[in-house]
């Protein structure tokens, strides 16, 4: 099995990008899954149910989110109605959606997809390590094949992550920080893992803002309204190949331009 991972799509133009070459991507990469991290496709800044219906109708098969989940209201009642767009699951347990969920590959072949928010950083009421292994031990009584996207600030508690669930899960994905990580790797467990997959939009910024907006706020400590950029767009992420018992074989960093 190959599964596609896009890292976080950000504004208009990582949405664009999406619609106009993820079904060839998939396509050229020979992807069985693909999933979509899309916590900044509503302006930079969370998602809506109409973004996250554009982005399944253009291939993606499940969405994870992150810190800013809630940054739209319109959104909490769409996770308690749709199964394939998750959220951090150790926020609390009175919060709306879920963090574990399960999507059909090509072939039919479940495939589980954990979402966790880090602690460091981002303060999230649950830390992710207290809840993981449970999602884990849910996730394998129905297939062995479990991808994890570890929203995280902190480049050691990604790689803390990935380690802890080699050869308990078949990838960990990071993201959050918007940098793609030269370190796509199969850990001698057999799980895939990337500190971080990357950013799916502008690169012609400050991680998706228009960079002299993101400096003088930098430079001044003064609130400035930040505004999603336009130039170099890129689809990011990374592809992880599998078995049928869910061991990683292959994971590479993904990098296409859209013009």
């Amino acid at each position: 099995m190959r599964i596609l991972f896009i890292a976080d799509a950000v504004g208009v133009p990582g949405r664009r990008a999406i619609e106009a070459r993820l079904r060839s991507l998939r396509d050229e990469l020979r992807a069985d899954l693909c999933i979509l991290n899309g916590e900044n496709l509503a302006d930079g800044i969370g998602i809506t149910p109409k973004l996250a219906d554009k982005m399944l109708a253009a291939g993606a098969d499940a969405i994870t989110l992150g810190n800013h989940v809630w940054r739209r209201g319109e959104i909490i009642p769409y996770l308690k109605e749709n199964e394939r767009i998750i959220s951090p699951a150790n926020l609390s347990k009175r919060a709306a959606g879920k963090g574990l969920t399960f999507v059909s590959a090509v072939d039919g072949t479940d495939v589980a997809v954990i979402n966790l928010l880090g602690a460091l950083f981002l303060g999230p009421p649950v830390g992710p390590f207290e809840v993981i292994d449970e999602l884990v031990e849910e996730a394998q009584k129905r297939t062995p094949v479990i991808v994890v996207d570890m929203h995280a600030e902190a480049t050691s508690e990604k790689v803390a992550l990935a380690r802890w669930l080699d050869g308990k899960v078949t990838a960990v994905f990071g993201t959050h920080t918007h940098i793609q990580t030269n370190d796509a790797r199969v850990q001698p467990g057999g799980t895939a893992a990337i500190t971080d997959a990357g950013m799916t939009g502008p690169h012609d910024s400050v991680i998706g803002v228009q960079a002299e907006l993101a400096i003088r706020a930098m430079r001044t400590g003064m609130p400035i309204r930040f505004e999603t950029a336009s130039g170099d767009v890129r689809i990011e992420g990374v592809l992880v190949e599998c078995g049928a018992d869910g061991r990683a074989t292959k994971c590479e960093a993904v990098r296409v331009s859209v013009r």
